[in-house]
Protein backbone atom coordinates (compact mmCIF):
# COMPACT_ATOMS: atom_id res chain seq x y z
CA UNK A 1 0.00 0.00 0.00
CA UNK A 2 1.32 3.29 -0.76
CA UNK A 3 1.98 5.30 2.18
CA UNK A 4 0.34 9.27 1.77
CA UNK A 5 2.47 11.71 0.59
CA UNK A 6 3.48 14.75 2.72
CA UNK A 7 1.91 17.68 2.95
CA UNK A 8 4.50 20.09 0.92
CA UNK A 9 4.45 17.55 -2.17
CA UNK A 10 0.31 17.13 -2.43
CA UNK A 11 0.08 20.40 -4.94
CA UNK A 12 2.90 18.69 -6.82
CA UNK A 13 1.10 15.57 -6.99
CA UNK A 14 -2.37 17.23 -7.99
CA UNK A 15 -0.26 19.08 -11.12
CA UNK A 16 1.04 15.94 -12.20
CA UNK A 17 -2.50 13.50 -12.47
CA UNK A 18 -4.03 16.64 -13.91
CA UNK A 19 -1.36 16.65 -16.21
CA UNK A 20 -1.45 13.01 -16.94
CA UNK A 21 -4.08 11.67 -15.39
CA UNK A 22 -2.13 9.10 -14.72
CA UNK A 23 -3.85 6.15 -12.47
CA UNK A 24 -1.79 5.48 -9.86
CA UNK A 25 -1.29 9.37 -9.14
CA UNK A 26 -5.02 9.54 -8.65
CA UNK A 27 -4.59 6.43 -6.51
CA UNK A 28 -1.96 7.91 -4.25
CA UNK A 29 -4.14 11.21 -4.08
CA UNK A 30 -7.01 9.17 -2.87
CA UNK A 31 -4.72 7.36 -0.30
CA UNK A 32 -3.91 10.83 0.75
CA UNK A 33 -7.79 12.02 1.39
CA UNK A 34 -9.12 8.88 2.77
CA UNK A 35 -9.40 10.16 6.12
CA UNK A 36 -11.89 12.66 4.62
CA UNK A 37 -14.20 9.73 3.98
CA UNK A 38 -13.58 7.90 7.50
CA UNK A 39 -14.64 11.55 8.87
CA UNK A 40 -17.99 11.87 6.90
CA UNK A 41 -18.82 8.31 7.06
CA UNK A 42 -18.47 8.52 10.83
CA UNK A 43 -20.74 11.52 10.93
CA UNK A 44 -23.39 10.21 9.09
CA UNK A 45 -22.98 6.67 11.29
CA UNK A 46 -24.34 8.72 14.29
CA UNK A 47 -28.08 9.38 12.40
CA UNK A 48 -28.29 5.86 10.86
CA UNK A 49 -29.98 3.03 12.37
CA UNK A 50 -27.72 0.13 14.29
CA UNK A 51 -27.99 -2.26 11.25
CA UNK A 52 -26.04 -0.23 9.01
CA UNK A 53 -22.54 -1.09 8.88
CA UNK A 54 -19.88 1.52 9.22
CA UNK A 55 -17.63 -0.47 6.51
CA UNK A 56 -20.24 -0.05 3.73
CA UNK A 57 -20.74 3.46 4.52
CA UNK A 58 -16.62 4.08 4.15
CA UNK A 59 -17.07 1.39 0.77
CA UNK A 60 -19.20 3.63 -0.82
CA UNK A 61 -17.73 6.96 0.31
CA UNK A 62 -14.23 5.87 -1.30
CA UNK A 63 -16.18 5.77 -4.69
CA UNK A 64 -17.30 9.19 -4.17
CA UNK A 65 -13.76 10.34 -3.06
CA UNK A 66 -12.49 8.46 -6.64
CA UNK A 67 -14.73 10.51 -8.09
CA UNK A 68 -14.00 13.54 -6.34
CA UNK A 69 -10.42 13.13 -7.79
CA UNK A 70 -11.14 13.10 -11.38
CA UNK A 71 -13.56 15.77 -11.31
CA UNK A 72 -11.34 17.98 -9.16
CA UNK A 73 -10.47 21.95 -10.95
CA UNK A 74 -8.09 24.15 -8.60
CA UNK A 75 -9.24 26.89 -10.78
CA UNK A 76 -12.83 26.87 -9.10
CA UNK A 77 -11.46 28.60 -6.22
CA UNK A 78 -13.00 25.45 -3.69
CA UNK A 79 -10.14 23.52 -1.46
CA UNK A 80 -10.22 20.22 -2.72
CA UNK A 81 -11.87 19.19 0.92
CA UNK A 82 -15.23 21.40 0.40
CA UNK A 83 -15.32 20.13 -3.58
CA UNK A 84 -14.97 16.05 -2.08
CA UNK A 85 -17.24 16.38 0.91
CA UNK A 86 -20.75 16.45 -0.94
CA UNK A 87 -19.43 13.94 -3.43
CA UNK A 88 -18.67 11.91 -1.11
CA UNK A 89 -21.65 11.88 1.29
CA UNK A 90 -23.83 11.71 -1.90
CA UNK A 91 -21.87 8.27 -2.82
CA UNK A 92 -22.73 6.65 0.68
CA UNK A 93 -26.46 8.50 0.21
CA UNK A 94 -26.64 6.29 -3.33
CA UNK A 95 -25.78 3.10 -1.31
CA UNK A 96 -28.01 3.72 1.27
CA UNK A 97 -30.87 4.19 -1.21
CA UNK A 98 -29.54 0.74 -2.54
CA UNK A 99 -29.62 -0.74 0.95
CA UNK A 100 -33.55 0.63 1.07
CA UNK A 101 -32.94 0.65 5.27
CA UNK A 102 -36.06 3.14 5.13
CA UNK A 103 -38.76 2.03 3.21
CA UNK A 104 -40.30 4.23 -0.20
CA UNK A 105 -44.09 3.82 1.79
CA UNK A 106 -42.61 5.12 5.36
CA UNK A 107 -40.49 8.27 3.17
CA UNK A 108 -43.99 8.80 1.59
CA UNK A 109 -46.20 9.03 4.51
CA UNK A 110 -43.44 11.33 6.46
CA UNK A 111 -43.57 13.78 3.51
CA UNK A 112 -47.42 13.61 3.76
CA UNK A 113 -47.00 14.60 7.37
CA UNK A 114 -44.52 17.29 6.91
CA UNK A 115 -46.79 19.22 4.05
CA UNK A 116 -50.14 18.35 6.12
CA UNK A 117 -48.44 20.22 9.18
CA UNK A 118 -47.08 23.13 7.66
CA UNK A 119 -50.78 23.54 5.41
CA UNK A 120 -51.62 23.74 9.24
CA UNK A 121 -49.38 26.50 10.49
CA UNK A 122 -49.57 28.54 7.80
CA UNK A 123 -53.21 28.18 8.37
CA UNK A 124 -53.38 28.34 11.84
CA UNK A 125 -50.56 30.71 12.65
CA UNK A 126 -49.34 28.48 14.96
CA UNK A 127 -47.46 24.70 15.35
CA UNK A 128 -51.05 22.34 15.31
CA UNK A 129 -51.53 19.93 17.65
CA UNK A 130 -51.34 15.78 16.25
CA UNK A 131 -54.36 15.18 16.18
CA UNK A 132 -55.04 18.15 13.51
CA UNK A 133 -52.16 17.12 11.71
CA UNK A 134 -53.84 13.38 11.54
CA UNK A 135 -57.29 15.10 10.69
CA UNK A 136 -55.40 17.13 8.32
CA UNK A 137 -53.25 14.27 6.57
CA UNK A 138 -56.38 11.56 7.34
CA UNK A 139 -54.14 9.48 9.10
CA UNK A 140 -54.58 7.86 12.29
CA UNK A 141 -52.91 9.77 15.47
CA UNK A 142 -51.21 6.82 16.66
CA UNK A 143 -49.73 6.32 13.02
CA UNK A 144 -48.68 10.44 12.87
CA UNK A 145 -46.91 9.95 16.69
CA UNK A 146 -44.75 6.63 15.42
CA UNK A 147 -44.21 8.74 11.99
CA UNK A 148 -43.07 11.59 13.92
CA UNK A 149 -40.94 9.15 15.97
CA UNK A 150 -39.18 7.74 12.88
CA UNK A 151 -37.84 10.78 11.61
CA UNK A 152 -36.61 11.76 15.34
CA UNK A 153 -33.92 10.61 17.26
CA UNK A 154 -30.75 8.65 15.49
CA UNK A 155 -32.90 7.20 12.59
CA UNK A 156 -32.73 9.99 10.33
CA UNK A 157 -34.41 9.78 6.67
CA UNK A 158 -32.81 9.83 3.52
CA UNK A 159 -34.61 13.21 2.99
CA UNK A 160 -32.60 14.76 6.04
CA UNK A 161 -29.26 13.68 4.25
CA UNK A 162 -30.73 15.39 0.56
CA UNK A 163 -30.80 18.47 2.61
CA UNK A 164 -27.55 18.35 3.36
CA UNK A 165 -26.46 17.62 0.34
CA UNK A 166 -28.44 21.01 -1.04
CA UNK A 167 -26.77 23.35 1.85
CA UNK A 168 -23.48 21.91 0.67
CA UNK A 169 -24.55 22.37 -3.10
CA UNK A 170 -25.60 26.35 -2.04
CA UNK A 171 -22.71 26.81 -0.16
CA UNK A 172 -20.91 25.48 -3.70
CA UNK A 173 -22.71 27.85 -5.71
CA UNK A 174 -21.99 30.81 -3.04
CA UNK A 175 -17.94 30.30 -3.86
CA UNK A 176 -18.35 30.23 -7.46
CA UNK A 177 -20.42 33.66 -6.64
CA UNK A 178 -17.09 35.30 -4.91
CA UNK A 179 -19.10 35.59 -1.48
CA UNK A 180 -17.33 32.29 0.07
CA UNK A 181 -20.47 31.27 2.48
CA UNK A 182 -21.82 34.65 2.99
CA UNK A 183 -24.77 33.96 0.65
CA UNK A 184 -25.49 30.33 2.18
CA UNK A 185 -25.03 32.17 5.74
CA UNK A 186 -27.18 34.66 4.42
CA UNK A 187 -30.41 32.17 4.08
CA UNK A 188 -29.98 30.29 6.92
CA UNK A 189 -29.70 33.86 9.19
CA UNK A 190 -33.10 34.64 7.48
CA UNK A 191 -35.28 32.18 9.28
CA UNK A 192 -36.73 32.36 12.53
CA UNK A 193 -34.05 32.92 15.62
CA UNK A 194 -35.36 29.16 16.98
CA UNK A 195 -35.46 26.92 13.27
CA UNK A 196 -31.74 28.67 13.04
CA UNK A 197 -30.53 26.79 16.26
CA UNK A 198 -32.24 23.50 14.80
CA UNK A 199 -30.37 24.06 11.83
CA UNK A 200 -27.39 24.23 12.72
CA UNK A 201 -27.10 21.89 15.39
CA UNK A 202 -28.96 19.16 13.82
CA UNK A 203 -27.28 19.55 10.20
CA UNK A 204 -23.97 21.15 11.14
CA UNK A 205 -23.36 20.02 14.69
CA UNK A 206 -25.04 16.30 14.26
CA UNK A 207 -26.88 16.62 17.19
CA UNK A 208 -30.24 14.09 17.32
CA UNK A 209 -33.29 15.58 17.96
CA UNK A 210 -33.78 14.71 21.72
CA UNK A 211 -30.69 15.95 21.86
CA UNK A 212 -31.54 19.20 20.43
CA UNK A 213 -34.83 19.23 23.10
CA UNK A 214 -32.29 18.98 26.04
CA UNK A 215 -30.33 22.11 24.60
CA UNK A 216 -33.37 24.57 24.12
CA UNK A 217 -35.46 23.11 27.23
CA UNK A 218 -38.19 21.88 25.10
CA UNK A 219 -39.77 17.98 24.45
CA UNK A 220 -38.26 15.90 21.24
CA UNK A 221 -41.95 16.35 19.38
CA UNK A 222 -41.95 20.08 19.74
CA UNK A 223 -38.05 19.97 18.02
CA UNK A 224 -39.43 17.56 15.52
CA UNK A 225 -42.31 20.38 14.65
CA UNK A 226 -39.68 22.57 14.64
CA UNK A 227 -37.13 20.80 12.37
CA UNK A 228 -40.15 20.55 9.98
CA UNK A 229 -40.83 23.62 9.55
CA UNK A 230 -37.50 24.97 9.26
CA UNK A 231 -36.56 22.65 6.44
CA UNK A 232 -39.27 23.04 4.58
CA UNK A 233 -37.99 26.94 4.66
CA UNK A 234 -35.09 26.37 3.76
CA UNK A 235 -35.32 24.25 1.06
CA UNK A 236 -37.63 26.96 -0.77
CA UNK A 237 -34.84 29.50 -0.54
CA UNK A 238 -32.18 27.03 -1.25
CA UNK A 239 -33.84 26.45 -4.64
CA UNK A 240 -33.94 30.25 -4.91
CA UNK A 241 -30.47 30.65 -4.53
CA UNK A 242 -29.62 27.94 -6.92
CA UNK A 243 -31.74 29.84 -9.32
CA UNK A 244 -30.45 32.90 -8.86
Amino acid sequence: MTPPVEQDSVLQLWKEYQRTGDTMLRNRLVMQYAPLVKYVAGRMRTRLPDTVDQDDLVSDGVLGLMDAVERFDPGRGLTFQTFAVPRIRGAIIDGMRAMDFVPRSVRDKLRVVQRAQAALEERLGRIPEVEEVAREAGMPVHQVRDLTKQASGNHASLEDFDLADELASAADHAVEQGDDKALLMKVVQELAERDQVVIALYYFEGLTLAEIGQVLGVTESRVSQLHSRATATLRNKIVALDTA
